[in-house]
């Protein structure tokens, strides 16, 4: 019987150690000296055409299998990229700039691994796009004869989109102006599009946010219809509503929030009961009974996913008539709410829980300055002001700090990474940068909030009803030996197992270096070898509260995955629960749920870390050469971070322009050494700084050593007879 390629293929496939002689392959086949001739051609014939693979000696394997890796792509500003695996797993791809013609930053491609590179650093080449991430662009015009084109504000989207003659629509040059793409890149032009929208001078703040809401897809103004849906609704709570609730208005609510928040969606009250034990009521405004689901309303708020918060200015997930109206727990006025009520025992362990739909009267709209001046301070006049809700209030505090000491006893990490607190002028300019303060009034709020959400995730989650889950993974043991051998340097140990890492340890790290110039520095290492947390219908737990149960509950007006939690609350409370049918029409639409909210949360993180830089460049942009003091926060091969005293910034001095000796970068002890002056720089130290250059567009910031400054900034001249060397070293 003649021999078949298929035959061929499996005998080599059942061969993997080595490559085969055509010999051993007719001898393994058993193939008669009578049909060798046709054997041999037939062999011929597939490796001609790919079906196996002819090797040196003339010998046969079947051919490698290429590594297919789908993912998203990150375009660095140099031009290369990585390819990060749709899936999670495995380690990020890297393609050089030759291979990114066609590709733009964000775009969902397909890469071919090509060959390995480093160890655990593969290579490859995209061989396709699935998706493109980008239909617009914001970027800067720039006429020309036949082509204007238009150069994005995205560093990472490093080509031009070419404009043609008569699609520009009136715009200038160096204005901002928002393209559709028409044509994407190939091997032989660059995009092409035309202009839909002229934003105006780049200088404009009213521009520059418009820039950052688009570079990030974010929705703006809300559709008429929604409008008009919102519109329907009362501005006053009505008497039908107070059907099947429970009547709370004698009980003294109070919301605490910052000075300029407009939407109040949480308020609290507390009473010290017999025994030491505290009964406290969370009243989170019941969104779900205006915006009902399936409506036009609430499929708008689940595109938008969360509210977005800039500096002065806030892009809500539901219309102004609801999140600072009817859902708003404004004072002295009746509102809807969900409240989670809790009875805590003396230890602040929760003893008992329970779940209804209620009607309040905020007392009194508190500020955090406020509450401070009241518990802490012991502030007269404002204690005067509202005297009755005092004794409430210290009750409170001593209820939040029992349940921060009960927190942190069980493994509950506290990161202490203060963030800014811009200042804006009348015009939207920043006339001040601090750090944001935050005191015992806003650690009471957390505490209670993060109560109720525990609350409700294991009523939920223990009569087995489907939730969206705020889930936190434990780290990657990789990432945690990398940060156990970077706090070895400041003298501080870390007990790792083969399954991880006791949270409870990395609390008690944190209490270690609290108040230490390296605090800031070991805050922000942990937190990058930290997974990020999501929405997940599986309960995966929260690693960072250690908690076993965990969801959003008490932010429905800003948080869709909130709105979620109350609608199968409200559900689960009434009788007879959830039927199986409706618990599987909702596990089946919550995965979808978890990651389109889990998208709409990393973009908004994305949007307001982006436009707090800005305003930071804004603000350093004016003080080109002035001089501050400030304290070094990062030591990284190509330079130190420092950041200023006097205002909440942080800014670079660049390794070139350290012009007094060659500085070696010591990795495992995190600083740079003088070669010849034995120079250190590492986390802590206090240095004089010079600002040196500002780049808006690049969101970069760029200092000088004050003893330096009169030095040559682009290179080092080393002593007199030495010769120099730069490179890193490991010790």
């Amino acid at each position: 019987m003649p021999v078949k390629s298929n035959d061929i293929v499996k005998f080599i496939e059942s061969r993997p150690g080595r490559p085969l002689s055509a010999r051993e392959i007719a001898e393994g086949l058993r193939i008669s000296p009578s049909q060798r001739k046709k054997f041999y051609r037939l062999l011929e014939s597939m490796a001609a055409d790919g079906q196996v693979a002819r090797l040196k000696g003339d010998r046969y394997a079947l051919p490698r299998q290429p590594t297919l890796v789908t993912g998203t792509v990150s375009v660095h500003r140099d031009g290369y990229g990585f390819v990060s695996p749709r899936d999670g797993q495995g380690p990020d791809v890297f393609v050089p700039a030759r291979f990114l013609r066609e590709i733009m930053h964000g775009d969902e491609v397909v890469v071919r691994v090509e060959r390995g590179g480093r160890p655990g650093k593969p290579e490859g080449r995209i061989v396709s796009v699935e998706k493109r991430a980008h239909s617009t662009l914001i970027g800067l015009y720039e006429p020309g004869r036949k082509f204007g084109s238009v150069h994005p504000a995205d560093p990472r989207l490093n080509q031009p989109v070419f404009v043609p003659e008569g699609q520009e629509l009136g715009a200038q040059a160096g204005q901002v102006v928002l393209v559709a793409i028409d044509a994407y890149p190939n091997e032989f032009r660059n995009a092409e599009g035309h202009i839909v929208q002229v934003l105006g001078d780049p200088s404009d703040p009213a521009v520059e946010i418009l820039s950052i809401i688009h570079k990030h897809g974010l929705p703006q103004e809300f559709p008429a219809e929604v409008l008009a849906e919102a519109s329907l609704l009362p501005e006053d709570v009505q008497p039908g509503d107070l059907e099947q609730r429970k009547d709370l208005r004698d009980l003294p609510f109070v919301t605490i929030d910052g000075e300029t928040a407009k939407d109040f969606d949480d308020a609290v009250c507390l009473r010290r009961e017999e025994g030491g034990t505290c009964r406290l009521w969370v009243a989170i405004a019941d969104v779900g009974h205006y915006v009902k689901e399936g409506s036009v309303l609430d499929q708008e708020a689940y595109l938008r996913g969360t509210s977005v918060y800039f500096p002065g200015q806030v892009i809500p997930m539901l219309p102004e008539r609801l999140s600072n109206g009817i859902c708003s727990l404004n004072p002295q006025v009746d509102r809807l709410t969900l409240v989670a009520e809790m009875v805590f025992d003396a230890k602040a362990r929760r003893q008992d829980s329970c779940f209804y739909p209620a009607v309040i009267r905020s007392r009194a709209r508190l500020t955090y300055t406020e509450v401070h001046e009241m518990v802490e301070k012991q502030l007269a006049e404002t204690i005067e002001r509202y005297g009755e809700l005092h004794p409430m209030l210290t009750e409170m505090l001593a209820l939040s700090e029992d349940l921060t000491a009960m927190r942190r006893q069980r493994g509950s990490l506290d990161f202490d990474l203060p963030e800014a607190e811009i200042i804006l002028g009348v015009r939207g300019e920043p006339e001040n940068i601090i750090k944001a303060e935050r005191n015992k009034a806003h650690r009471l709020i957390e505490e209670f909030m993060l109560a109720a959400n525990e609350a409700v995730a294991f009523f939920l989650g223990q009569r087995d009803i489907p939730l969206l889950y705020r889930v936190h993974e434990p780290p990657d043991i990789a990432k945690l030996q990398a940060f156990q051998q970077f706090i070895a340097f400041f003298n501080y140990g870390l007990n790792l197992e083969a399954q991880g890492v006791d949270p409870r340890a990395l609390q008690e790290l944190l209490a270690q270096v609290e108040g230490k110039p390296e605090e800031r520095t070991i805050n922000q290492v942990l937190l990058r070898s930290m997974k990020q947390a999501f929405y997940s219908p599986e309960n995966l737990g929260h690693f960072g509260l250690a908690a076993d149960h965990y969801c959003h509950f008490t932010s429905p007006i800003r948080r869709y995955p909130d709105l979620q939690v109350h609608r199968v609350l409200r559900q689960a409370l009434q009788s007879g629960g959830l039927p199986e049918s409706q618990k599987k029409g909702l596990a089946d639409a919550l995965p979808e749920m978890g990651e389109h909210t889990s998208r709409t949360e990393r973009r908004a993180m994305e949007a307001e870390r982006e436009i707090v830089e800005l305003k930071k460049c804004q603000f350093m942009a004016e003080r080109v050469g002035e001089q501050y003091a400030g304290y070094i926060t990062g030591v990284q091969p190509f330079g130190l971070f420092v950041e200023l005293k006097e205002f909440f910034v942080e800014g670079l001095v660049h390794l070139t322009t350290l012009s007094d000796d060659f500085y070696t970068y010591e990795e495992d002890r995190h600083r740079l050494v003088g070669q010849y002056r034995r120079r250190i720089f590492q986390v802590g130290n206090e240095v004089e700084v010079q600002v040196k250059n500002v780049s808006v567009e690049r969101r970069e910031i760029d200092f000088v050593l004050v003893d330096l400054a009169v030095n040559p900034a682009d290179s080092q001249e080393p002593p007199k007879g030495r010769r120099p060397q730069r490179k890193s070293k490991k010790r």
